[in-house]
C-alpha cells in the first residue's frame, strides 16, 4: 500500500499564466470562453496542478479522467482530475478533483477540489459575492455528508481587474471561509483557500496581496491540504501507517 509523501507545492508556471496574459491583453483585457487560452483552460491548467501534486502526496498513485455521471471513480485508488461527480447533502456538484478510493474506504470522499476564475473587471464586479455562495455551498454540499472530507478551492483573477477596496474585501472574505481546522467546524468553511492575483504583463503572481503572512497564499495551499489530510487519514487504508 502507498505510503504518504509530503504534497509539493502548488506552482502555476509562470511561463503558462504569461501566455494566458498576452491574450488577455489582446482580447481588450478579458479571456474568452473559447479557445486558445480560454478562462476554462485556465481553471484546467490549476486543476492539473492541483490534481498531480495530491497524487504525489498520496503517494504516486495514477491520476484518471473520470465519468462526470458516474458517483464511482473510473479505477480504484486514483486522484480524478474532474469533473468529479459527487453527491452532497445540497445537491450534486461536479468538481474539478478529487479522492474517493472506492473499495478501501468506506466513508467515501476524502479529498474534494474547485478551481474559480474571474477574468475581466466586469466578471469582478458581476459575480465575486455568486462565487462566494457557490464556494460556502460546495463546501457545505460535501462536508454535510462527508465531515471527514478536505475540501479546497483556487481562485485566480489578474491584478488589474480588481480595485483596492474590493480586493480587500475579497481577501478578508476568504480567509474567513477558509478556516475549518476540524470535522466539527463549520461544514460551509474550506480547509484550504487560496487566492491568487496574477500579472497579465508577464505571469508573475502577486508576492504583496494577499499578505505574505495570510493563510490564503498559494505558497500555503498545500501544507494546509496535507496537514488535513493526514490528520484525518493517515493510518487508514488504503495507506501504509506511519
Amino acid at each position: 500500500m502507498p505510503r504518504l509523501r509530503a504534497m509539493p507545492p502548488i506552482v502555476i508556471p509562470q511561463h503558462e499564466l504569461a501566455v494566458f496574459g498576452q491574450t488577455w491583453q489582446r482580447n481588450g483585457m478579458c479571456l474568452s470562453r473559447t479557445p486558445p487560452q480560454s478562462s476554462g483552460q485556465l481553471g484546467n491548467l490549476i486543476d492539473y496542478t492541483v490534481g498531480h501534486a495530491l497524487a504525489e502526496m498520496l503517494g504516486g498513485i495514477p491520476t484518471a479522467k473520470p465519468n462526470p455521471r458516474r458517483l464511482t471513480p473510473p479505477m480504484p485508488n486514483c486522484v480524478e482530475i474532474g469533473p468529479a461527480r459527487i453527491e452532497g447533502g445540497i445537491r450534486h456538484q461536479n468538481f474539478d478533483v478529487a479522492y474517493r478510493p472506492t473499495g478501501f474506504a468506506p466513508e467515501g470522499v476524502r479529498f474534494a477540489f474547485d478551481s474559480k476564475t474571474l477574468n475581466d473587471t466586469k466578471s469582478v464586479m458581476k459575480n465575486w459575492q455568486n462565487m462566494v455562495n457557490d464556494i460556502a455551498t460546495e463546501a457545505a454540499t460535501v462536508h454535510s455528508v462527508y465531515p471527514d472530507a478536505v475540501v479546497g478551492f483556487i481562485i485566480a483573477v489578474p491584478l488589474p481587474c480588481i480595485s483596492e477596496t474590493r480586493r480587500n474585501q475579497m481577501i478578508a472574505v476568504f480567509e474567513r471561509l477558509a478556516r475549518r481546522m476540524n470535522p466539527a467546524d463549520q461544514h460551509y468553511q474550506a480547509e484550504a483557500i487560496a487566492f491568487v492575483l496574477w500579472h497579465p504583463k508577464d505571469g508573475r503572481i502577486s508576492t504583496e496581496f494577499p499578505d505574505p503572512n495570510s493563510h490564503i497564499r498559494i505558497e500555503k495551499f498545500s501544507t494546509l491540504i496535507e496537514r488535513a489530510y493526514r490528520n484525518r487519514f493517515k493510518s487508514l487504508p488504503p495507506h501504509d501507517r506511519d
